[in-house]
Parts: structure tokens; C-alpha cells; sequence
């Protein structure tokens, strides 16, 4: 394994600090002004710790709103929950399972609006262990959404998934676009679980219950500071940068041929906090992507340049890993009045730097095991 002191350096790209230009500048107080709306509002947002969680909690945050996150904060090896940084945002943070009735429902009894994030959100380990992702997805929604059918919540945008799709319709040719209302065909116990909670919001939160739902289906999330967990083979991104920066080789599963709609982890807070607020999103679902299709091979030719002394390997194509597709933005546009500004070439750009500027983010047991 090389040193860290020792490793490539960038190419001739724009300087990282000027990635976010002027017009993303404005697009961002654009969206923090349609945010005015939830001032000094109550949000919770469950699973906020994570990733997206973090991102959301902080953005929110900014746009005046009284934020408490939930998040068990295990999900992930090591220190990895300080890079994502929720203790930082200036919201409440709250140590807790959603599972746990009295938690959940004391959060809950004043909140206004929720965001269901929490979820045992990685496939392989789902596939792994059912059991838990069982628990997680299944009783912890339905714990989240009774307390939520309780209280005075005027709406509960719950975070989904692209998974619910599977490969799209059976024996169509190509890189398929998944929309919202197109058959669905999960491949993979997450993906299951991800159907049945779409299934259940909408029975708990029927017009009676007095509290809207929406539903956002999330693609392919990634954007610094993402790291992935061990035996995993979601996050493309940073597994594939990670392998390239530490000297091993990338890994193409099934060749690289999976095509996915990554979607930068700012775009999906944007598109997931316009979710609480936007009218027309009152029991709709939308697909939360850029609507351009990028092959796991493109992604890992975007990072090759990063690093010379890097190359690709085929691997096989693990069980529940599913060929994917791109989505269908215009539901997104119309209800939300949003689309996604960062590009993939720009986003993985990024990523890189990030993880170039932050040599303590390689997760420990990744540079041993690549050692």
C-alpha cells in the first residue's frame, strides 16, 4: 500500500474551492428562500446522522427550522458519523432507536413535519441479514408512522428507494428509465422492505389520519464525506476511489455494465426538504435522480485519471445487485419544482479531492485490508 504522503497528485481540474460557481451559489438561497416556509417549525428527521440524514438535518437547519435528529449512530465502523457531522449543524441531537415507542412518540407528540430516513440501508447486509433489516425497516417504519398518525405532524416525507424497481420491466433492451408509476420488481430484501413502507405510509397516513405523506424514491446517493461499510458493494463512488487511492485495483462487478442515476447528496437534500413543503406533494411519489444514466465502468474511468497506477479487475456480480436503470425527472420538476444541479463529472471530481485533502477518512480496516 502506498504511504499517504506519497500519493498522486490531482489533475488539471478547477481548483476544489471554487467547485460551488455562482449560479449554484444563488440556486442554493434560492432554495433556502422556498425553505422560509418552515421557520421556526419542528422537524424531525429519523436516521439523521447519516449521510443524506446530516445534510438534510444541516440544510434545514439553515432555513430557520427547530431540528431534532434521531439516529442510532452505529451504522457505521469507526469515527465515520463525525466526517458526516450532525453534531455540528446546530440541531438536536438525539441518540435513539426507532424502534423504541416512548422515543419516537415523545419526539413526535410537537413535531410538525418528519422525515423518515432511518433505515438499514445496504443491500448486501440486508441480503445478509434479514433479520435485522426486518426490524429496522419493517417494525421501526411502524413504529414511526403510528406515533406519526398520533400526533399533530402536518406531513411525513418518507425516504425510499430506486431499489423498488429492480431491473425495470422484464426482457426490455437497455438502460431502462423507471417511472414513478411503472410495475415494480425488488430484487433484494432492502428493496423489499423499502416497497412495504411505501405500501404501509399509505394506509397508516390516509386522509383521515390528518397527516400528508410523501414519498421520495432516492437513486444512486453519493458525495463526500461518504465512506463505504465492510462487505458492502453499494456507494460505487467511494469504493472505487478508495481502492484506486490506496494502490489496489477497482473492482467492476458483472464488468461494470450496472447502470445507475447518481445523484449528488446535496442535490437529494435539496429535492427531500422542498418534500415537506411543496403543495402538490401531498400523497405523490417522486424519483429523486438526474435522469442521466452512468455505467459503474464510466464512474471508475472518471476516477482513473486521479491516480495513473490504477486499473480495473472483473469481479462477479453480486446477488441482488440489480442492473439498474436512470429516472424519470419530470414528476420531480413539476411537484417539487426542483431538477439536480451537480453533474457526475463534477461530483466525482469532488469526491476526490475531498478524499485527497482528508487522508484520515480511509476507513482503518480498508487500508489494512488493502495493505
Amino acid at each position: 500500500m502506498p504511504e499517504l504522503s506519497n500519493l498522486p497528485t490531482v489533475p488539471n481540474v478547477p481548483n476544489v474551492t471554487n467547485v460551488t460557481n455562482g449560479a449554484g451559489t444563488v440556486a442554493e438561497e434560492t432554495i433556502l428562500s422556498r425553505l422560509a416556509k418552515l421557520r421556526d417549525a419542528v422537524v424531525v428527521v429519523t436516521g439523521g446522522g447519516g449521510l443524506v440524514g446530516s445534510r438534510l438535518v444541516a440544510l434545514l437547519h439553515r432555513a430557520g427550522a427547530h431540528v431534532t435528529a434521531l439516529d442510532r449512530m452505529d451504522a457505521y465502523p469507526e469515527a465515520a458519523h463525525e466526517l458526516f457531522g450532525v453534531a455540528k449543524t446546530g440541531a438536536r441531537l438525539v441518540v435513539g432507536d426507532i424502534r423504541d415507542r416512548a422515543v419516537v412518540g415523545g419526539l413526535l407528540k410537537d413535531a410538525d413535519y418528519v422525515v423518515h430516513a432511518a433505515a438499514y440501508a445496504d443491500v448486501a447486509a440486508c441480503t445478509r441479514h434479514p433479520d435485522i433489516a426486518f426490524r429496522a425497516n419493517v417494525e421501526g417504519t411502524q413504529v414511526v408512522l403510528e406515533q406519526a398518525a398520533a400526533s399533530r405532524v402536518r406531513r411525513l416525507v418518507l425516504v425510499s428507494s430506486a431499489s423498488v424497481y429492480g431491473d425495470g420491466v422484464p426482457d426490455a433492451e437497455g438502460p431502462q428509465r423507471f417511472l414513478e408509476d411503472q410495475s415494480l420488481f425488488p430484487l433484494s430484501v432492502y428493496a423489499n422492505s423499502k416497497l412495504w413502507a411505501e405500501h404501509q405510509t399509505r394506509l397508516m397516513l390516509a386522509a383521515s389520519s390528518g397527516t400528508e405523506y410523501a414519498v421520495v424514491r432516492y437513486f444512486s446517493v453519493y458525495g463526500d464525506p461518504q465512506i463505504p461499510k465492510p462487505g458492502s458493494h453499494s456507494w460505487m463512488v467511494p469504493w472505487l476511489a478508495i481502492h484506486a487511492r490506496l494502490g489496489k485495483p477497482m473492482h467492476l462487478n458483472g464488468g461494470g455494465v450496472q447502470v445507475r442515476d447518481l445523484v449528488h447528496v446535496d442535490d437529494v437534500a435539496e429535492a427531500t426538504a422542498l418534500a415537506l413543503i411543496e403543495e402538490q406533494m401531498a400523497e405523490r411519489t417522486v424519483n429523486v435522480g438526474t435522469g442521466v444514466p452512468t455505467s459503474v465502468r464510466e464512474v471508475a474511468e472518471l476516477i482513473a485519471p486521479y491516480f495513473p497506477e490504477s486499473r480495473c479487475v472483473t469481479t462477479p456480480r453480486p446477488e441482488g445487485d440489480p442492473l439498474g436503470g436512470y429516472a424519470c425527472v419530470e414528476r420531480a420538476r413539476e411537484l417539487l419544482r426542483w431538477q439536480a444541479r451537480i453533474s457526475v463529472p463534477e461530483g466525482v471530481d469532488r469526491y476526490v479531492r475531498w478524499l485527497l485533502a482528508t487522508p484520515h477518512a480511509v476507513p482503518r480496516w480498508l487500508a489494512e485490508a488493502a495493505a
